[in-house]
């Protein structure tokens, strides 16, 4: 299916809790201080999950999901000046803030008061095309082809602010192994740090997927580490796992939440957060993170692991991702 002079195919959600349909759309002309780019891969993540459940506020429909694109440049709004044309770049959740409120003026602008979110608040990558803010792209690494490189937007982004949120213990806890934890424990173990991974009671596909990359201890999330832990990040959105987390680390530990959204957190007796223990949540990514993570992830190097997915079978990557049956990351091909 291809598209005319005017459109182009996208894979939009026209209701929330719903499912993505195929929809003809405009081609965007980007508008001053944007640049359309013309994506060649996009990854699929948990927020999207997120978004097509319904489980985000506010979800405006139609729309198109989408924030780990990759793409060339084919299109300059008036005022872009720090790409050009053909360039290749990343597009990542972050996608615009406004630059005045105090988050945004004290080096927190993950936390801005007024954002705009790739694939959430402005359509995303699950399409042809994308227009993004150009402030908010990212030149990516050459040893990454499109699909490898896709991951790397808010798998690993996320996966590298969790890290940092986590401090320097040597012992660090990984619930939930999924497409973020694959590529954390590379920059974890490039770090020097000892990895227990904790999967879903029987899951033993994640359990050997952990192992191949190199985890220390494997257990289901309801086991007891062999050792206390220094600190915990949890990417599954399971809010029971919190009070698990919290048992198997250290007094001054820190766990650490890498979810947008999880479901409740169940009472849990206080003496387990006592011990100056620390609960703490990641939210969204500043684009000094992405610098930093970009720079770093050649020289780990970061492999990510890639299931590919025709841009039509959308909804298939979807429930793969949702049933636990990927190893690493699924990735759309336009």
């Amino acid at each position: 299916m291809k598209p005319d002079a005017n459109t182009m195919d996208t894979m939009a959600l026209r209701r929330a809790d719903g499912v993505l349909e195929p929809l003809k759309r405009k081609i965007p002309i980007p508008s001053s201080g944007q640049m359309r780019v013309r994506v060649s891969a996009c990854g699929v993540c948990r927020t999207d999950l997120h978004l097509i459940d319904g489980e985000l506020p506010n979800i405006s429909t139609p729309i198109v999901p989408g924030h780990e694109i990759v793409g060339v440049v084919d299109m300059l709004g008036d005022g872009v000046s720090d790409f050009q044309l053909g360039d290749r770049v990343g597009i990542p959740w972050l996608g615009g803030t406004c630059g005045k409120c105090w988050y945004c003026q004290n080096e927190c602008e993950n936390l801005c008061e007024d954002p705009e979110f790739t694939g959430y608040t402005m359509d995303g990558g699950y399409a042809e095309y994308a227009i993004a803010q150009s402030r908010y792209c990212f030149p990516l690494p050459d040893i990454y082809s499109d699909y490898e490189a896709a991951p790397l937007l808010c798998a690993g982004l996320i996966g590298y602010r969790c890290l940092k949120a986590a401090g320097v213990g040597k012992n660090l806890g990984l619930f939930g192994f999924g497409a973020a934890a694959h590529i954390c424990i590379q920059i974890a173990h490039y770090q020097e740090r000892r990895i227990f991974a904790f999967t879903r009671p029987g899951d033993k596909k994640a359990e050997q997927f952990a192992l191949d990359l190199g985890a220390y201890w494997v257990g289901s999330s309801t086991s007891t580490p062999p050792q206390p832990l220094d600190a915990a990040i949890i990417f599954a959105p399971v809010g029971s796992l919190v009070p698990a987390a919290l048992r198997a680390v250290r007094k001054g530990g820190t766990v650490v939440c890498g979810g947008i959204h999880m479901s409740d957190i169940p009472s849990f007796p206080y003496e387990i957060l006592w011990g100056e223990r620390v609960v703490r949540s990641i939210a969204n990514l500043t684009r000094k993170d992405a610098i930093e993570f970009l720079e770093l992830a050649p020289k780990v190097p970061v492999k990510t692991h890639t299931v590919s997915y025709a841009l039509e079978d959308a909804n298939a990557a979807i429930d793969d991702l949702r049933d636990g049956r990927l190893s690493g990351a699924a990735v759309l091909i336009p």
